[in-house]
């Protein structure tokens, strides 16, 4: 965003305000897991998953739900969310590397899970958005620099 101020001695000068790189990563991973929330609410709603989600089975019955696969599907869930806090209060250095990393973490999952069943298209949709989201993630991390005065 840029804005013209004037200065005291009425010469215009022409300043620019970015967003805080920690808050725009931030703001990437809420995006991210409003979506990744959303994709996975309406995934249940489609026709057929709900009956093989109660008969133990999911994606085509390709997965059996056990207390194993959920206690990992939640440890996985809670990456995004810890991001979200993690984006705003680490040190410059490992705040860039923790972001690239989870994104690329969940960028291979969500490849992956298309590859799991025939995903749907809202699925397709949704895993689109949020693969986009998570691009963004790991550019905007990876061309940080700590110009911006940040420990």
């Amino acid at each position: 965003m840029n804005t013209t101020n004037v200065s005291s001695f009425g010469t215009k000068m022409k300043t620019t305000n970015k967003l805080d790189t920690r808050i725009l990563l931030m703001l990437f991973w809420i995006f991210f897991t409003v979506n990744f929330m959303y994709a996975d609410t309406l995934s249940a709603l489609e026709p057929g998953v709900l009956a093989m989600e109660i008969s133990g089975y999911m994606a085509d019955g390709a997965i059996k739900i056990t207390h194993g696969f959920l206690l990992g599907t939640a440890a996985m869930f809670e990456i995004p969310f810890l991001m979200i806090v993690l984006s705003r209060v680490l040190r410059y250095g490992i705040n860039r590397w923790a972001n690239i990393i989870a994104a690329a973490l969940f960028i291979t999952a969500q490849i992956s899970s298309l590859f799991m069943g025939a995903p749907s298209p809202t699925y397709l949709f949704y895993s689109t958005v949020e693969i986009a989201c998570l691009l963004l993630i790991v550019w905007n991390a990876w061309k940080w620099t700590n110009l911006e005065g940040q420990s």
